[in-house]
């Protein structure tokens, strides 16, 4: 079956009992050699070695020295890949050139048949809100009040799921939500999502002069109370 081998292979064989341990490395007709030479054919197993990746296993290779010599090789001479592919061909790659910022990506998504993002009104996201079954109340031991942060992480849902928002403005908050959350707004609403910012349950967004807060991960799917 080792006859078969071709390219650089390992030989290995270990015998603890009496502290033996051959290990030999090269291209396949020389460690075979060296095996028969050292009277272990008939024990121990071969490998055949990976060289560098397994993206290189049609490159033949071949040790720089004779196979007859009992010393190890130093060096491997790599020969081309068997199947090099075509020869690249730069003019085949279309060349585009446009003016920085002229690019119409509605035209463009237009082209695929996309509609371009529209960003959802306070009043659009109040009447999906309507539409929500009414959640069971928040629990943890950081929960304040319970039914308001059931149902910010309603609007949440709505805003990442169905608009891939990633934050909402205080403003848009308090307009599609204010009811809902014990009729919260203005700066105790401000007070209450930065405090739910401090418990990582909301991540802050910085954008000119408005800030934005948007769910984290692990809350949004219920694993911080």
């Amino acid at each position: 079956m080792a006859s078969g081998l071709k390219g650089p292979v390992r030989f290995r064989f270990r015998f603890p009992d009496e502290d033996v341990d051959v290990r030999i490395e090269g291209e396949a007709n020389w460690v075979l050699e060296i095996r028969k030479q050292l009277e272990l054919d008939q024990i121990g197993w071969i490998q055949p070695l990976a060289i560098n990746s397994s993206s290189h296993s049609d490159i033949d290779f071949e040790f720089n020295g004779n196979s007859d010599d009992s010393s190890m090789p130093n060096s491997l001479i790599r020969r081309k890949p068997k199947d090099m592919g075509p020869t690249p061909n730069p003019d085949s790659i279309p060349v585009v050139r446009r003016t920085i910022g002229s690019l119409d990506l509605e035209a463009e998504l237009a082209k695929l048949g996309l509609d371009p993002p529209t960003k959802p009104t306070s009043a659009e996201l109040a009447i999906e809100l309507e539409g929500v079954e009414e959640p069971m109340p928040a629990q943890g031991p950081m929960v304040t009040d319970p039914m308001a942060e059931a149902w910010l992480r309603e609007l949440m849902e709505i805003e990442v799921r169905t608009h891939a928002l990633t934050a909402l403005t205080v403003e848009m908050i308090e307009n599609s939500a204010s009811s809902l959350l014990g009729d919260k707004s203005g700066l105790e609403l401000e007070l209450w999502l930065e405090n739910l910012f401090r418990q990582s349950k909301l991540v802050k967004v910085h954008g000119g002069d408005q800030i934005g807060y948007g769910p984290s991960p692990a809350w949004l799917a219920g694993r911080i109370g």
